[in-house]
């Protein structure tokens, strides 16, 4: 439990939305918090299983037709770096939303803040995760997860890369989000992609995953994620209001589903 912990937060358990849901849920928060609402910590799954691109990577980086013939979904991620295949069952998500004002202005210092509960799950998962203690060059640039390891927000188990975390600020609030690798799909995490350069056997020797590391049934690590989350934050466990979901539908149907996001970078509502 930190200071942070005084504060109003509420959990929002592990739930399954599609991809553009999972993202505007994440603006409605940040609004909520701008609002003076509660803060908001949550453990999510993509369903069905959806690839998020980076805020600057290029469309034609991506296997449109693959995605199409395997069901992925394909949704822009207000953050930076690759894409990540986020498996409906091998990946698990959280995020943490609070007011920009009460954290640490430096990025590391907020990094180091907000992914102290992360490693407390990998902690209670038996997984022997840390941030990594070297950067690692670039396996396949477009694919977050074979990008350059950052020890600044990477965490790896093994010196392999298990989790990748990232934050935006948006209406005066900090969301951090992030993926911790529960199971390997390697060739969905690959096939996504518009490249036949990396092979199966690369990506598995760069990243891990929970189950390899620990063994740990998969709602065993989203309970060890959402205690930490909990434990971290004092939480409430909490959900949804009616108005938010609303918001959330009507973020999805004007941002996250449209053409001009998802494969031209350009937030439609900027124009009106």
């Amino acid at each position: 439990m930190t200071a942070l912990a005084e504060q109003d937060w509420r959990l929002v358990p592990e739930e399954a939305h599609p991809g553009p849901m999972q993202m505007a849920l994440e603006e409605v928060a940040a609004e909520t918090v701008a609002a003076g609402g509660p803060w908001t910590v949550r453990v999510y799954t993509w369903q069905p299983s959806t690839l998020s691109l980076g805020y600057r990577q290029a469309a034609e980086t991506v296997d449109w037709d693959y995605c199409e013939r395997h069901g992925v979904a394909v949704t822009r991620r207000p953050t930076g770096g690759g894409g990540i295949y986020h498996d409906a069952y091998g990946d698990i998500s959280y995020s943490i939303v609070a007011p920009q004002n009460e954290l640490p202005g430096k990025l590391l210092d907020c990094y180091e803040l907000l992914c102290a509960p992360v490693l407390d799950a990998f902690e209670r998962m038996g997984v022997d995760a840390s941030f990594a203690g070297d950067e690692l060059s670039a396996v396949y640039q477009p694919a977050c997860y074979l990008r350059d390891v950052n020890p600044a927000h990477d965490i790896v188990a093994g010196g392999k890369k298990i989790s990748g975390n990232a934050q935006y600020r948006q209406r005066a609030a900090v969301i951090q989000h992030g993926s911790l690798s529960y199971a390997l799909v390697p060739d969905r995490h690959l096939g996504v992609f518009a490249t036949d350069d990396v092979t199966e056997a690369t990506f598995a020797r760069r990243v891990t995953s929970i189950r390899q590391e620990s063994g740990l049934a998969r709602e065993d690590a989203v309970s060890a994620l959402e205690e930490a989350l909990s434990e971290w934050a004092d939480a409430t466990v909490g959900g949804w209001t009616d108005a938010e979901l609303d918001r959330a539908r009507a973020i999805v149907e004007t941002k996250y589903e449209s053409d001009e996001w998802n494969q031209r970078r350009v937030d439609p509502r900027s124009r009106s």
